[in-house]
């Protein structure tokens, strides 16, 4: 012989019902019991919208707020790290710069000298030949410092 299984009283259920017939027109509680007829449960913070809506009905069981909040403080809770400080991807070189802005406040129309700050402002990498080139150029202008 088959056994039945056990019916167990579904609390949410009934508190969604009791929610219902207090607040027919709520769209709240109507997407809330379509939410709960579906996928058969509830978010957290969903049964505790549904926990302050059936708190505010006058001569509802205690014993079924109760046996809400049971649920709730069962529930898990979310706990969201927190997000590691946000670091620029690309830094200046600050040395870089100076000898390009000291390049260019003597010679101000230095061709190579105003791609190469142009390329440093918008941070852009240097390739090696461009580094052979800054570095030549710091030579040059210690010596005619």
């Amino acid at each position: 012989m088959k056994q039945k299984p056990k019916e167990s009283l579904d609390m949410i259920n009934v508190v969604l019902e009791d929610c219902i017939l207090a607040y027919p027109v709520s769209s709240f509680v109507i997407s809330l019991y379509k939410h709960y007829l579906k996928w058969g449960t509830l978010s957290k913070k969903q049964l505790q919208g549904l926990y302050d809506k059936a708190s505010a009905i006058e001569g509802i069981a205690p014993g079924k707020l109760a046996a809400i909040e049971v649920i709730l403080k069962r529930m898990p809770t979310k706990q969201s790290k927190a997000l590691p400080e946000s670091k620029p991807l690309f830094q200046k070189d600050e040395k870089t710069g100076a000898i390009l802005e000291q390049l260019l406040a003597r010679y101000p129309s230095h061709k190579q000298g105003l791609m190469l700050y142009s390329k440093y402002l918008n941070n852009q990498l240097f390739t090696t030949a461009e580094l052979a080139d800054l570095k030549r150029f710091q030579q040059l202008l210690d010596k005619k410092g």
